[in-house]
């Protein structure tokens, strides 16, 4: 089967199962309201996990940047130290 062809009846199907849908929703026979408030509410749930996870990342960096701040402040002091011994 040549692949243009191919690639061809998929457009087909992809149009009539299109157009069924349509039909099915204008005739109200397909409720999708149901279904998006679930995937709605599925996404808002999905930010919320990754918000918390961003905060924790947040604030373990800022407790990784204090430490290395600390850190070089004692090296700072004690070569101030060894060049006035």
């Amino acid at each position: 089967m040549n692949e243009n062809f191919k690639y061809g009846l998929f457009f087909l199907g992809g149009v009539a199962l299109g157009a069924i849908g349509a039909v099915a929703v204008s005739r109200g026979k397909l409720d999708l309201k149901p279904f998006a408030t679930e995937l709605v509410s599925r996404g808002l749930d999905a930010k919320d996990a990754l918000m918390a996870k961003a905060e924790t990342v947040r604030e373990n960096m800022e407790d990784l940047v204090a430490e290395a701040e600390a850190a070089s402040e004692k090296r700072r002091v004690r070569r101030e130290e060894a060049e006035e011994a």
